[in-house]
């Protein structure tokens, strides 16, 4: 019998905390690669490190996310939150108290995307007297691209 209680207990407690903050937590893995590594990652300003990285970072809010080189053109992208599957969970079990532990928590969104990843290209732009020369390096090159010239050493 007290067995049984101890069983009901538990199981009523899962109940109580939320089905996305038990199944996600309220933090989620993404990670960042670039092309060259070694970039800097740049989240809300912070400086978090350098590529390749993977950071739990807070499914409560939004990001802005910025990839860094020197000698390159940063790039930028934003980490959108949406609603996580796992709180229609706490909807359909009649969790009230757990969709409130999930929306307190932050385990009730996700973040997407999950990996960035960024290919660096380089530019470089003359702005003095004469004709502007502007000249784009990509590392990764569409075949259907025409090629227009080719840059030879003095």
């Amino acid at each position: 019998m007290k067995k049984l209680l101890k069983a009901i207990a538990v199981g009523g407690l899962a109940f109580l905390t939320g089905c996305a903050s038990i199944m996600t937590g309220s933090t989620q893995a993404i990670s960042f690669n670039s092309s060259p590594p070694g970039a800097s990652i740049v989240v809300d300003g912070a400086d978090m490190g350098k590529t390749p990285a993977t950071l739990n970072l807070k499914r409560n809010k939004g990001y802005a996310v910025s990839i860094q080189l020197e000698g390159y053109e940063t790039q930028a992208i934003n980490l959108d939150r949406s609603v996580n599957g796992w709180v229609w969970g706490n909807i359909l079990l009649g969790g009230l108290i757990g969709l409130v532990v999930d929306a307190s928590t932050g385990a009730m969104y996700k973040l997407t995307p999950e990996q960035v990843s960024a290919t660096m290209g380089q530019t470089v732009a003359y702005d003095g007297t004469g004709d502007m020369l502007v000249v784009a390096i990509a590392m990764n090159v569409d075949p259907s691209w025409q090629k227009v010239g080719q840059l030879q050493a003095r």
